[in-house]
Order: C-alpha cells, then sequence, then structure tokens
C-alpha cells in the first residue's frame, strides 16, 4: 500500500500513519498539478491511496477509471488539530478499499 497526501494536507499528518509507506503531493514533486493528471501520476508511480480534504475530488474525475482509492476527511479545517481525531478512521479504511472507491470519514 503506498498513500499519497494530497497538497492541502498537513505534511506531518504521514506520522499519524505507523507502518504506511506516505509520501505527500510536494515531495512527489506534484504540486499544482489538475486532478486527473495527479491521478494518472499516481497510478503510474504505484501509489494505492490518496488522502485529502477536497470534497469534490471524487466528483471532479472518473476515480474508478484511475485505479487508486481516495478517501476524503470530513473536518472543520484542513489543520492538523482538526484532522488528527479521523486518523484512527483513515487508517482503518486503508485497509478495506481498493481501486475505484470514493470513501468519505468523518461525516
Amino acid at each position: 500500500m503506498r498513500v499519497l497526501l494530497d497538497e492541502c494536507m498537513p505534511k506531518r499528518l504521514r506520522r499519524d500513519l505507523p507502518g504506511i509507506e506516505v509520501s505527500t503531493v510536494a515531495d512527489e514533486g506534484w504540486l499544482g498539478r489538475r486532478n486527473g493528471d495527479l491521478l494518472r501520476s499516481m497510478t503510474e508511480a504505484g501509489f494505492t491511496h490518496l488522502v485529502t480534504v477536497d470534497r469534490n475530488r471524487a466528483f471532479q474525475q472518473n476515480v474508478a477509471v484511475a485505479g487508486v482509492a481516495v478517501i476524503v476527511m470530513h473536518a472543520r479545517t484542513n489543520r492538523i488539530a482538526d484532522l488528527r481525531p479521523l486518523m484512527g478512521n483513515v487508517i482503518e479504511v486503508l485497509t478495506t478499499t481498493g481501486p475505484g472507491q470514493v470513501i468519505h470519514v468523518g461525516v
């Protein structure tokens, strides 16, 4: 499993995913890529999951065709203090989702 944190996510959140290979959009040099380009790049690089707070991501692209799972976190803000309480749910979802699925956490 390879997880990518979207550019709107705090980088430090990767610490809350122990034992999982996690990278960020910035780490990969993909800042500013449009949604379709990002999903294609993820697939080519072997990423299996995208974690984001962008609620429109699932509607803007055909995630099923992209071959990755998208986990959309719903929190008050995208600050780490608001996202951290949802990370247990994210870990659980990571182990049960497959390509093409969009899962909402914190709804």
